[in-house]
């Protein structure tokens, strides 16, 4: 039986101990960063460095490398090189969000989410086994793939964080839009962007977007105007920016924007 043990009890490695466990892996605990790590190789087929990014290099160096034994790592943006001494080096990034307080995450690790791998070919045997579906990531690569991942998931949620706000002024409460927020979601994924793309940026409706602007708290400004300029450069296709206010327009030409 395939042995595995994690440092860090954290959101990430309490849902990842749990999950192991429960497709069959042997996992005999999960170890606090603090204690002393010197053996944490020894005795298990794999090591999970689930602690935060700017923790994991500090970590792996704590531990007595192990010829045998493989260390993986869970940060996204980071490369293979945190690891050394370790000879057997890979990382695992699980793209899905993990929350707290729940099993929520133990269940999103072992229903057929994305993995972001490299290294260590143990790695996507540890996909594999959760019931996931690899894809790999270079280290020269990791950046931009957790770029990527940070806007798909915090972004977004920072995005209805601002909509939770701005309903409020009207009186109204997130719930009823998180619907049209999933809808947009499923459209892309259906359509891809471009084509999902709808409302005033997508018609070129620039006088809307204003009147939007005017209408909000000022501190939301930023914010707002961000987003209208991803919206107006999707439906443009060309456009590098948009700033959007009273006397702006899409700097592209009107139709480009319908």
């Amino acid at each position: 039986m395939t042995t595995i043990r994690l440092i860090g009890p954290g959101r990430a490695g309490r849902a990842l101990a749990a999950a192991f466990a429960d497709v069959g892996y042997d996992v005999p605990g999960v170890v606090a960063h603090g204690v002393d790590l010197s053996s944490a190789a020894e005795g298990v087929d794999a090591l999970v460095l689930a602690v935060p990014d700017r923790s994991v290099a500090a970590v792996a160096a704590l531990v007595r490398p192990c010829p045998t034994t493989v260390v993986l790592h869970l940060a996204g943006s980071l490369g293979l090189d945190v690891l050394a001494p370790h000879r057997r080096r890979a990382s695992f990034h699980p793209l899905v969000p993990l929350p707290a307080g729940d099993d929520v995450a133990r269940i999103r690790l072992r229903s057929g989410a994305m993995f972001a791998v490299a290294g260590d070919p143990f790695a996507v045997e540890l996909v594999r086994g959760l019931g996931g579906h690899p894809v790999t990531v270079a280290d020269d690569q990791r950046a931009a793939y957790h770029a990527a991942a940070c806007i798909a998931a915090n972004h977004v949620v920072g995005l209805l964080g601002q909509v939770e706000r701005v309903a409020a002024r009207a009186g109204l409460g997130l719930d009823i839009f998180v619907g049209l927020a999933a809808a947009a979601v499923s459209d892309v994924a259906r359509l891809g962007p471009a084509a999902a793309l709808t409302g005033p940026a997508a018609r070129g409706d620039m006088a809307t977007l204003a009147r939007h602007r005017a209408a909000i708290d000022p501190s939301e400004h930023a914010a707002y105007d961000a987003g209208a300029a991803l919206a107006c450069r999707l439906a443009g296709q060309a456009a590098n920016s948009v700033l959007i206010d009273s006397d702006t327009t899409c700097t592209e030409e009107p139709t480009a924007c319908a």
